[in-house]
């Protein structure tokens, strides 16, 4: 009975030593499972790899101004421009439709489809990729210490400002529509898109959703690792296209210009005599629905004779639209 006695007391001390300890493994565990959460199921997103270039660092052009003042200038004649680039990784997920009661002019509440594309924007620390040269984050070029006339590129990591510009477009019937702000259309997106996972409980509030942020929300610096997650939303989109693209700028400064010198004149605008190109992604999709019903089950990526995706330089999309 004693040695009985003596050996239920050593267990019941053990427990009281290993007592803290398992709690503090609890709170561990507890505190390693992410706050924030906004991860799909895998393959769902779709990714658009940037064709990064070296190129896209430097251009050579005349500078109209000066040759319009003396044609001699030979310093001013194929002069080299060299500028900071940067890409922010960019994933979406399918385009879907949501119904909304919005307010008409008439002051009522008519049902309508509000397509949307939830998107998320990274800014890659150059140590976390894995292809070299990598392909997010800053190209800067330097001038060679050994040999002067020569630049070589460096990456780095630094925030990046990024200011997103939508643009869904049907060729077929020659219609563009910019993406807009409607909050209505937002707060039912929300509530859609802010479900927690499958296993998830919010019951302690430990959970915060990753905010899904609106165009307006977005702009601004993008800290080296983070990522945004965001949502472009458009409204009154003829039921009869089932072709079309969106073009998303924004996910990179780089650009291309073209100086046409003939309608250079002193004191006039840049934009009347230099064209400027920004990089811009495309992505395709098709809906081979009808026009009476438009469900986001019938939405595809890509279309017959065009890939889910692809980079073209572009004017401006608040100007094209």
């Amino acid at each position: 009975m004693i040695r009985f006695l003596q050996g239920f007391r050593g267990l019941l001390a053990s427990a009281l030593l290993l007592t803290p300890v398992l709690s503090a493994i609890a709170q561990e565990e507890k505190s390693a499972k992410p706050e924030t959460f906004r991860a799909p199921v895998r393959g769902v997103m779709q990714k658009a790899v940037p064709e990064r270039e070296v190129d896209e660092s430097f251009s050579r052009h005349d500078v109209v101004e000066l040759l319009a003042v003396d044609p001699e200038f030979s310093w001013a004649k194929n002069a080299t421009f060299r500028r900071d680039i940067f890409h922010l990784k960019f994933e979406c997920k399918p385009l879907r439709i949501v119904w909304v009661d919005l307010p008409q002019k008439s002051g009522k509440l008519q049902r309508k489809p509000v397509y949307y594309l939830v998107y998320s924007v990274t800014n890659v620390p150059i140590a976390d990729q894995k292809t070299d040269p990598p392909r997010y984050g800053w190209m800067h070029p330097v001038q060679s210490e050994d040999e002067p006339h020569k630049f070589l590129v460096q990456y780095e990591d630094r925030p990046i400002r990024f200011v997103p510009e939508f643009l869904l477009e049907s060729p077929e019937y020659q219609k563009a529509y910019s993406e807009r702000y409607i909050p209505l259309a937002l707060e039912a997106i929300r509530q859609r898109e802010d479900r927690l996972p499958p296993g998830w409980s919010n019951t302690d509030k430990t959970v915060h959703r990753e905010p899904l942020r609106s165009s307006v929300e977005m702009a601004g610096d993008i800290p080296v690792g983070k990522t945004l997650w965001g949502v472009a939303m458009w409204e009154e989109v003829d039921p009869r296209i089932d072709r079309f693209a969106i073009y998303v700028q924004g996910l990179t400064n780089a650009y291309q210009w073209k100086n046409l010198p003939e309608r250079y004149r002193p004191g006039v605008d840049r934009s009347a005599y230099r064209k400027m190109l920004l990089k811009t992604l495309r992505l395709n999709f098709w809906r081979p629905g009808d026009e009476f019903q438009p469900e986001e089950s019938e939405i595809r990526r890509g279309y017959p004779g065009k890939p889910d995706y692809e980079w073209l330089y572009l004017p401006n999309l608040s100007a094209a639209s």
